[in-house]
């Protein structure tokens, strides 16, 4: 991800300090979970999602939670790996409960690439910099926040919430702790609905809150290996035949390659409600497009925008690249990882074959393992629009809520398959440029994380009455 050039001047000149709280007393407990959890590494690498877990844990219980409230999970071959599951008990046992998920675990982070230490929380121009600022320690701390406050304030839901924080979610050949309880823990993480990340909101380069979404359904992440082989040789006599040549080739063609423009119930809502708020050239493309999904020119347009993009069609880039055995030899195998994002409707095996086409007679094309379960997109349910659209109209007056189809993946599609529906939440805002998830310097607006946390907290509360 890319950040502002304002953004990285500030960052070389000004000192970093360390994070405060804002100022309510409420707040500042919060930021004492907070900042435990984003400085708990939980990389795949070197960390460890089971003391995050221990710790949230621990908060739980002085808050007052029985060990039976709490259950921790993990398998002996992953130790690290662990996550918990805790249980708030409503007072009508008529009402399905409800599930809150977040996941523990953060794409791994390098210092030596970071303007900041990543594994410490850094207040600076009104943000707070570190990995897993916003993905997703972010949902997770103010989930966790919630039930503690709940708890606290003797608050009695009827509804039952659930909370369930999990790890494995960022990596694809990593244990992942949520397909673990849809599998062996059904029972206790059963519910009616899930609220999940993927939501969340939008800002301007100024900071103005241009739109809120609800994530309504998301793609599917699926990996494909490009394999180039040839027998190879002395470097001193080369040949056209070259197994990087051909896989820079067959990349070439991944990059030229555009997928046909979808639409699905979501994103046809999304878009129309976003021609309305973005008048001129870019409203004017997105009208025409929802009228004919084949106009190139008015794609072109709403492409330049590149979530409008990837939310438009199924999407695959190159992002591993390994060739060549010796510097002094011709190559005799050269791989490429590419990663698709497939649009819902359209399937694993269907993108292989687009892939094997472009890649041509000289690549080998194969999908991934694992090859993870196709999202289920929930319905546009009002029971759960109207709760959303109300109390977002309290704490964010005048700001557009719109349905998202989400263009990453979450784990979410491992409660859809055994028939929970799973909604991203909306509340959080960030930047424009996604405030480096999954890229360098993740930050969140200071403002944005403490004003989704008390809209959270309002919206679990409408759910749960």
């Amino acid at each position: 991800m890319r950040a502002t050039g304002w953004l990285l001047t500030a960052a070389i000149l000004t000192t970093p300090v360390a994070a405060q709280a804002q100022s309510r007393p409420d707040q500042k407990a919060f930021f004492g979970l907070y900042k435990e959890l984003v400085e708990t590494n939980t990389t795949l690498s070197a960390g460890s999602c089971t003391q995050a877990a221990a710790q949230i844990g621990a908060r739980l219980k002085t808050a007052g939670y029985a060990d039976a409230d709490i259950t921790y999970f993990s398998v002996p071959e992953h130790p690290k790996d662990g996550g918990l599951v805790a249980v708030l008990k409503g007072s009508d046992a008529s009402i399905k409960p409800m599930l809150l998920l977040a996941h523990l675990d953060v794409v791994e982070a390098k210092r030596e690439d970071w303007v900041r230490d990543p594994f410490t929380l850094i207040e600076e121009g009104g943000y707070y910099y570190a990995r897993g600022t916003v993905d997703d320690k972010a949902q997770a701390a103010i989930w966790s926040d919630a039930m503690i406050r709940f708890k606290t304030s003797g608050y009695k839901p009827k509804r039952t919430i659930k909370l369930a924080l999990t790890c494995g979610e960022e990596t694809t050949f990593a244990w992942n702790g949520a397909q673990y309880l849809a599998k062996s823990k059904p029972d206790l993480i059963a519910a009616e609905f899930a609220l999940n990340e993927g939501g969340g909101g939008r800002t301007d380069d100024n900071g103005k809150r241009q739109l809120l979404a609800i994530q309504v359904g998301e793609k599917a992440a699926q990996n494909y290996t490009f394999l180039a082989t040839n027998p190879g040789g002395h470097s001193s006599q080369p040949t056209p035949e070259n197994a990087i040549y051909a896989l820079a080739d067959a990349v070439k063609a991944v990059q030229g390659y555009e997928f046909p423009v979808k639409f699905t119930d979501t994103t046809k809502a999304f878009f129309a409600a976003s021609a309305k708020a973005m008048p001129g050239e870019m409203g004017d493309a997105i009208t025409k497009l929802l009228a004919n999904p084949e106009d190139k020119a008015a794609d072109a347009i709403v492409s330049r925008d590149k979530a409008m993009h990837s939310t438009l069609r199924t999407t695959c880039v190159a992002t591993l690249l390994s060739a060549g055995h010796a510097e002094n030899a011709l190559p005799q195998r050269a791989t490429a990882n590419i990663n698709c994002r497939i649009f819902p409707g359209e399937t694993v095996d269907g993108t292989l074959a687009k892939l094997k086409e472009l890649a041509g007679a000289k690549v080998t094309v194969s999908a991934n393992q694992p090859v993870r379960p196709t999202a289920i997109p929930p319905t546009l349910d009002p029971r759960i629009m109207g709760p959303v659209t109300k109390v977002a109209a309290k704490h964010f007056p005048g700001i557009p809520i719109l349905p998202l189809m989400s263009t990453g993946a979450t784990d979410g599609i491992f409660f859809e398959a055994i028939g929970i529906p799973v909604y991203g939440a909306p509340g959080v805002f960030i930047d424009k440029d996604m405030g480096g998830i999954h890229g360098l310097n993740e930050r969140i607006r200071i403002t944005s994380l403490y004003d989704g946390r008390d809209y959270l907290f309002d919206l679990v509360k409408a759910f749960a009455g």
